[in-house]
């Protein structure tokens, strides 16, 4: 049994911590825009009459509420890296851990051919917001952890258990491996700085993968075509 595992204070020393603009922090603050950008592109994409492209509405209500999240993840983030500290953590990691509930939802709707209605994604909506909330006030970050990495492994699992519905479902492993580099630059953080000379931290680069993960799943849900399974 793992016990509680509180919050490294240690976590809000990022390795690029230069102003620009009179904007602390600015490289980790402004590559979130790469999250805003993204997640817009996907709420227009769904609203401007793409519910042809999925399965049910089911399907569409979730991506839609995924890229919502994204979008916000971006600004949350922002907020929180320009004077970090556990209490804007918590505006980042909400988006983040609804954001992954809602693209494990989308993915059980199409591959497990459910028909939940709203049901299932408010549901694992309010597990990721409440495991946020949790650490908050116990300073536990079980819950959270397990949402996130929980919710990609079972991603990676239910796509590998069953086909997609629509072509290039290969995707989503593509999309899990980048945001697996995103987590590792993170990780890195400093040593990237140093070996990139300052020019980039690895949390600057873990905003930059992950976006770009994010990217990809958009481009599947726009190009890809039904009946076609991969």
């Amino acid at each position: 049994m793992i016990g509680p595992i509180p919050q490294d204070q240690a976590y809000h020393r990022f390795a690029d911590s230069r102003a620009f603009l009179g904007v602390h922090n600015f490289a980790d603050v402004a590559s979130n825009v790469a999250f805003v950008l993204v997640g817009i592109a996907g709420v227009l994409l769904l609203w401007r009459g793409a519910a042809g492209r999925f399965s049910s509405p089911d399907e569409w209500r979730a991506y839609w509420w995924f890229f919502c999240a994204v979008a916000l993840t971006g600004v949350g983030s922002a907020y929180y890296h320009l004077a970090p500290d556990d209490a804007r953590l918590t505006w980042d990691r909400l988006p983040i851990a609804v954001g992954f509930m809602c693209l494990l939802c989308a993915l059980i709707t199409e591959r497990v051919r459910l028909a939940p209605g709203p049901t299932l994604l408010v549901v694992l909506a309010i597990l990721g917001a409440a495991s946020v909330l949790y650490w908050r006030a116990f300073d536990d970050l079980r819950p959270y952890a397990l949402v996130q990495f929980g919710s990609l492994a079972a991603i990676v699992l239910l796509c590998a258990w069953l086909p997609s519905r629509y072509s290039h479902g290969w995707i989503v492993f593509a999309v899990a491996a980048l945001y697996g580099l995103a987590k590792l630059c993170e990780l890195r953080d400093p040593a990237i700085y140093q070996i990139t000379g300052g020019a980039v931290s690895g949390h600057t680069l873990k905003h930059l993968v992950s976006a770009a993960a994010i990217a990809g799943l958009l481009w599947w849900v726009a190009f890809r075509e039904p009946g076609a399974a991969a």
